[in-house]
């Protein structure tokens, strides 16, 4: 039970990593490296200063999780990214985060490597459900329209 727990928390977590970053460089006009290092910076503080607020576990993945899914939230708005592939994205990088093991081991750019698969990852989720999509054109013909009912 404490694992699913932890695992929704650091979920939660990636969500509001990404979502946070890209409302504070958007819209509070703050830019995307200052709106990721301001957030990360007092995120990892508090942990760093009341380390007992939450189990070790989380104590140590949760700024690491908040850094990289910040990194989703400094996407450019010439993207045309919304909320929906923000939380998407931060949900995807904060799964991959929890079951990674040691893929990473020894390599640098972790977190940015797995905050950009998230990412192309909703864009890519995205693309295959919109109206346009190759996908969605097939399942329209595969339901019956108002036209050929008797």
């Amino acid at each position: 039970m404490d694992d699913i727990m932890n695992d929704l928390i650091l979920i939660l977590t990636g969500v509001a990593g990404s979502v946070l970053t890209f409302y504070t460089s958007t819209y509070l006009k703050q830019g995307a490296v200052r709106a990721s290092a301001l957030l990360s910076l007092i995120v990892a503080l508090f942990f760093h200063i009341f380390p007992s607020v939450c189990n070790s576990y989380l104590t140590i993945h949760i700024p690491m999780v908040f850094i990289g899914a910040s990194f989703i939230g400094m996407v450019s708005t010439k993207t045309n990214v919304n909320y929906f592939h923000l939380i998407l994205a931060g949900c995807l990088f904060s799964i991959i985060y929890t079951y990674k093991d040691d893929v990473f081991s020894g390599y640098g750019g972790a977190l940015g490597t797995i905050a950009g698969i998230a990412l192309l990852t909703s864009f890519g989720i995205s693309a295959l459900f919109s109206k346009n999509s190759y996908i969605s054109k097939r399942f329209s013909k595969l339901t019956p329209s108002d036209d050929t009912k008797p």
